[in-house]
């Protein structure tokens, strides 16, 4: 029986000899802020994808917003949820183009980990919070929470998960400019895999942001038969079953527009990386244009879908409703603590401190602070929250009938 070092480096072996060329290969990896010895049989990837699988982010995402801002019933999708669907899509689709499966599903488990409560709109509430202290970007957060804020290992802080996890939050990000993302943008354009990911993130989202609203009553099938998209994913349903109706036929729609996107991906990547000459990593490096997308066509009819879902979902008075109240909840939380930084818990209090909780307590302007920022660390705690904690701190701390 092979040893278990021996496993591992058959492997990596066999990943080196599977893989595209153009594929991020886990022995080519940059490492670990604090290094660490391989796995006896383990690939840098592979560990990486159970790092966030087993952390507090990841399970979180169950609690937070995808789009629609509360519990409207048991069957819309959560951050979880989306994460999910997002990663099967991509490690399929990874496999077909023979990119790095592990690091792919890593990506796509790890996307939004820095997504805050209430969805989009918590993300714009913790924006305008710290306007003058460095903003918010959701995807920069999801760096700090693997680099920083995560607390699973006595070795080191965070996660310690690889350089290229953690460039694909930086690569994703709207705030390039900042210091922290000047190492991870010197090697020029995304990896494949980062790529890959970000495009299923937009299938899911616009696949399941249509079947979501469809099931919550948002909207109708006879208005999305205005929808170019729709209707020709609905005519092949239509002709080899006509007898279907309501939520069978709506499944059966959204299976087919996923299926239609998916080859669509894969044929159009197929066609850049030839058209291109794509041929090595370094070559995806230096390509100035993404690499994998949907073919013109496709986009053309994404787009008239996505605005369909912008006019009639995204702006729906009860999901604007639900979102005003987000972030009504986030703003004044972020203003109470701050004002208060007494009443953070103690792990957060001590990290902006730099000295014991209680002796904050006891002479808060006595104490000099170690990170410097409160109100980045206020909005580290919030970000942290799911959507039902954070309604519960509301109530624990305005509400007269709160948890004492």
């Amino acid at each position: 029986m092979p040893s278990p070092t021996r496993d591992a480096m058959d492997w990596d072996d066999f990943e080196h000899s599977w893989l595209a060329p153009f594929a991020m290969r886990g022995r080519d990896s940059r490492g670990r802020r604090y290094p660490e010895p391989p796995h006896p049989f383990r690939t840098v990837f592979q560990r990486d994808r159970e790092r966030v699988v087993h952390s507090t982010a990841f399970r979180r995402l169950m609690g937070k917003t995808q789009v629609l801002v509360g519990q409207i019933n048991d069957h819309h999708r959560t951050r979880l949820t989306h994460t999910l669907e997002v990663a099967q899509i991509s490690r399929t689709i990874a496999r077909r183009l023979r990119l790095n499966e592990d690091l792919t599903e890593a990506i796509a488990l790890s996307h939004d980990l820095g997504h805050p409560p209430f969805g989009h709109s918590g993300e714009a509430a913790l924006a305008e919070c710290l306007d003058g202290h460095g903003g918010f970007d959701h995807n920069l957060y999801g760096l700090r929470r693997v680099d920083v804020l995560e607390e699973r290992y006595p070795e080191f802080p965070g996660l310690n998960v690889s350089w290229e996890l953690r460039e694909t939050f930086v690569q994703h990000s709207k705030c390039k400019n900042l210091p922290e993302c000047k190492e991870f943008l010197a090697v020029g354009s995304p990896l494949l895999e980062a790529q890959l990911v970000d495009a299923c993130d937009s299938l899911a989202y616009d696949t399941h942001d249509t079947d979501d609203a469809l099931g919550i009553g948002l909207i109708t099938l006879d208005e999305l038969g205005g929808v170019e998209l729709w209707r020709r994913a609905a005519a092949p349903v239509r002709d080899q079953h006509p007898e279907l109706r309501d939520d069978l036929f709506r499944s059966a729609v959204i299976r087919e527009l996923i299926a239609w996107q998916v080859l669509d991906l894969i044929d159009e990547t197929t066609r850049r990386i030839s058209s291109l000459g794509i041929q090595t990593l370094a070559d995806v490096r230096a390509c100035p244009a993404p690499i994998v997308g949907f073919s013109p066509d496709l986009l053309a009819l994404k787009s008239d879908l996505e605005r369909f879902l912008h006019e009639r979902v995204y702006r729906h008075y009860r999901v604007l409703r639900m979102a005003a109240k987000g972030q009504k909840v986030l703003k004044r939380l972020f203003s109470e603590l701050v004002a208060r930084p007494e009443l953070l818990p103690e792990r957060y209090l001590t990290r902006w401190s730099g000295a014991p909780a209680d002796q904050l307590r006891r002479a808060r302007s006595t104490v000099v602070p170690r990170e410097g920022c409160l109100e980045r660390v206020v909005a580290d705690y919030l970000a942290g929250m799911t959507d039902r904690f954070a309604r519960q701190e509301y109530l624990r701390l305005f509400h007269p009938d709160g948890d004492l």
